[in-house]
């Protein structure tokens, strides 16, 4: 759970960071100006909506930073590439030279569930 005192504070200091005025930052992630002022004072938690719109329209601010105050503000970019080095899209699918294809894929989660997909990408 967030504790809105302290997402406050943090919520100031990005506003602080972007040296951004309330109604600018509420403008910047398009939400009302209203909502702003309700989270600065206490009166609103804040949405999951609105978590996201920060991180998305301001990709220094670290989603767990934001939530519990973990990890850094501004967000550590990674290091830049070496010239002459190739990047990928982070939502490409890693694929192998020599032409394999997916059989299953199996996605383990923390409290020991899993799920399974077939090469039809399909719920098994």
């Amino acid at each position: 759970m967030v504790n809105t005192d302290e997402f406050v504070r943090r919520l100031e200091r990005i506003l602080s960071y972007y040296s951004m005025s309330a109604a600018a930052f509420a403008d910047k992630i398009q939400v009302q100006r209203s909502s702003i002022s309700h989270l600065l004072t206490g009166r609103n938690k804040p949405s999951l909506e609105f978590v996201l719109k920060v991180v998305k329209t301001f990709p220094e601010v670290n989603l767990y930073w934001l939530l519990n105050g973990k990890g850094s503000f501004p967000q550590k970019s990674t290091a830049a590439p070496t010239p002459g080095t190739k990047t990928k899209p982070k939502d490409e699918i890693p694929t192998t030279s020599d032409a394999k294809t997916i059989h299953k894929i199996i996605i383990f989660y923390e409290d020991g569930s899993f799920k399974a997909f077939d090469k039809n990408l399909d719920t098994l």
